[in-house]
């Protein structure tokens, strides 16, 4: 028996237990997916899902800790040198490098995402609206939205304000973390945070409450929101026959001279250091993530997947209402978060207080300061120390 642990959306456990008659079928193993939730996914204790399965699915910002912490194997000696090869060739974005790290390979990437907008076409074309194209077109689109009865919206979460400022940063031309300056340029704070804050007067009275999952599900069951700037992408939702369909697509720039540049996000599937049979349990994580069964049953039984066969298939796009199609380019040109040691802390501590300056009024200033000297002490601890 191989068992995992998924994160509890159609999108993460839906191709994963449609695998698990046919991999039984021909390879006589049997599989048990259990599920957490996405808020434990993105922000929870990795090292205790590690130690009670056998595979996990996870957010390439634990890869530092996963590997210091010995919490996951390191697949590159199960890997060929042809593996490696293909898995590059093939990889969405940044999505097979953002499981290397210090030489070793902590994940196969599984599924890829990135912060995109969403908009119901029904509804922009009702009312003769253009797709935003900068920030301030979103927030002129929001006033003539009210005017109507409607709204633009924004999962605006702790975790997702915090993806929202990283974006917001990348699209100035930073890399935030990936450099030796500050992880927010204290001179560029006062335009983010300002924008965010003009975000948050502008949107939907519930865009507080909502993670993409939320702002999608309302999006696409009631009428009232016509268009979000910045969320994670989901293929269920542009899927026809899934409700009202939503369509994924660029975020809007925060300077008209400059490209957006959104947040990486999806998943790896990785093997844990105390799997029962290592080998089995890699041997399956390699048939999740080929592209033969990324680019057919991963899309047909709800999932967003790793591999680019499947982002660039004729057959994938039109099941899911082009939405790889859409959302490719944005994916190859998104932000990757660090993966140092202490990133996930760092940036759950982050979240909280960058909620408390934008919807609170807590100093602008004392939260930059606390950033960049935080990132700086789990950049060059020793240094730090």
């Amino acid at each position: 028996m191989i068992t995992g642990i998924a994160w509890d959306h159609r999108r993460c456990w839906g191709p994963l237990e449609a695998s698990v008659a046919p991999y039984k079928q021909e390879h006589g193993i049997d599989v048990r997916w259990d599920r957490r939730s996405l808020y434990s996914f993105g922000e929870g204790d990795l090292g205790d899902f590690a130690a009670r399965y056998d595979l996990v699915i996870y957010d390439h910002p634990f890869v530092g800790d996963a590997a210091s912490k010995g919490w996951l194997l390191d697949l590159a000696p199960f890997l060929s040198d042809a593996d490696k090869a293909a898995f590059a060739a093939d990889e969405v974005g940044s999505s097979w490098r953002s499981y290397a790290y210090k030489g070793g390979i902590w994940a196969l990437p599984i599924d890829t995402a990135s912060q995109t907008s969403a908009r119901r076409p029904d509804l922009m074309d009702r009312h003769g609206w253009t797709l935003p194209t900068t920030l301030a077109e979103v927030l002129d689109l929001a006033g003539k939205a009210r005017a109507k009865g409607l709204w633009v919206g924004w999962p605006a979460v702790p975790t997702d304000l915090m993806c929202t400022l990283v974006s917001l940063s990348a699209s100035l031309g930073r890399d935030p973390g990936h450099d030796e300056g500050p992880f927010l340029a204290p001179g560029d704070a006062p335009e983010v945070v300002g924008l965010l804050k003009a975000l948050a007067e502008a949107v939907h009275p519930k865009s507080k409450e909502w993670n993409p999952i939320r702002c999608l599900d309302h999006m696409s069951t009631a009428d009232d929101v016509v268009y979000a700037p910045y969320l994670f992408n989901y293929v269920n939702y542009s899927t026809p026959g899934t409700g009202q369909q939503i369509a994924f697509g660029a975020s809007p720039r925060v300077k008209a001279n400059l490209p957006a540049r959104t947040l990486l996000g999806g998943a790896g599937i990785g093997v844990s250091a105390r799997a029962r049979d290592p080998e089995a349990a890699f041997a399956y994580a390699m048939y999740l993530s080929s592209p033969a069964y990324q680019a057919s049953q991963y899309v047909i039984h709800g999932g967003q997947p790793g591999s680019r066969t499947a982002w660039t298939s004729a057959e994938c796009n039109r099941l899911t209402g082009q939405f790889f199609r859409d959302c490719l380019p944005v994916l190859d040109a998104a932000y990757l978060r660090p993966t140092h040691p202490g990133f996930v802390p760092f940036f759950h501590d982050a979240t909280l207080r960058l909620s408390a300056v934008v919807f609170e009024a807590a100093p602008l200033g004392e939260f930059v300061d606390w950033l960049n000297a935080r990132y700086d002490a789990i950049r060059s601890p020793v240094a730090a120390a």
